[in-house]
């Protein structure tokens, strides 16, 4: 892995499936190797992305959930 540096998406606040669409759309902008930081507020979130991620070329490096605010790193794949 290179020494890229995380790109942080802030999706706090947003509703279904808007986190998810802003990954989407963050990570078609992304190369190969580069690391997505998403944040978000939604419940749905913790299933849609994850959802996603098993069927796309990315892969999900790291989650976590706290006091209600969801954080997927995700790295962008080939």
């Amino acid at each position: 892995m290179t020494d890229l540096e995380c790109v942080e998406l802030d999706a706090t606040g947003l509703a279904c499936p808007m986190p998810l669409l802003k990954t989407k759309l963050e990570l078609n902008a992304m190369s190969p190797g580069e690391q997505l930081e998403v944040i978000a507020t939604d419940a749905g979130s913790a299933r849609d992305i994850p959802a996603f991620l098993a069927l796309s070329r990315h892969r999900l490096v790291n989650s976590s959930e706290a006091d209600g605010c969801f954080r997927f790193v995700v790295e962008c794949g080939g």
